[in-house]
């Protein structure tokens, strides 16, 4: 079972936020070799933040040595070739998959730039965190191509677009 532990910082309006982020982080998990993570009876958790550009400029810094805002970070907590393993044998019954943070002005500027609602550009940065935090790596010239495929499927299953598709205007 999927549980989302989530902060909302100002800017971030008030909205069902809890909701988007689980269902953004099932329809991607439901697309990757880990879709049990879904059916497990572990309480499967994912941190969520909703905050400002500065502070992810701030860990975009700290972990990654990049002095500026972006729109989203993943942190995962558990390798991904050990998934499978710890969600089976959780002692808890808890698995800690990591943290998502998602930076507000940057996440605005991209969905006005796309003309596409706020919502549903968080959306797609949560299904993006959300592989990432299963081991996914867009970087990785092999994967990218599927990232993306499970990113598309996952949004259509959720009623949003193609993020990749390019507007003529």
């Amino acid at each position: 079972m999927i549980h989302i532990e989530l902060t909302r910082e100002e800017p971030w309006p008030d909205h069902d936020w809890d909701a988007i982020a689980k269902r953004a982080a099932a329809a991607a998990i439901e697309r990757t070799t880990h879709g049990e993570l879904l059916i497990t009876t572990a309480a499967v958790e994912i941190s969520v933040r909703l905050t400002t550009d500065d502070e992810v400029r701030q860990l975009n810094q700290q972990y990654r040595q990049k002095d500026k805002p972006t729109n989203v970070l993943s942190f995962p907590m558990v390798q991904p070739d050990l998934l499978d393993t710890v969600s089976q044998n959780s002692d808890d019954g808890e698995l800690l998959l990591g943290d998502i943070v998602l930076a507000y002005g940057v996440c605005v500027a991209e969905a006005a730039e796309r003309g596409i609602a706020v919502e549903d550009h968080a959306t797609h940065l949560l299904v993006h965190g959300t592989l990432h935090l299963l081991g996914y790596d867009h970087l990785v010239d092999d994967e990218a191509e599927a990232m993306e495929e499970i990113e598309r499927d996952a949004l259509a299953a959720l009623g949003i677009g193609d993020p990749y598709l390019i507007r003529e205007d």
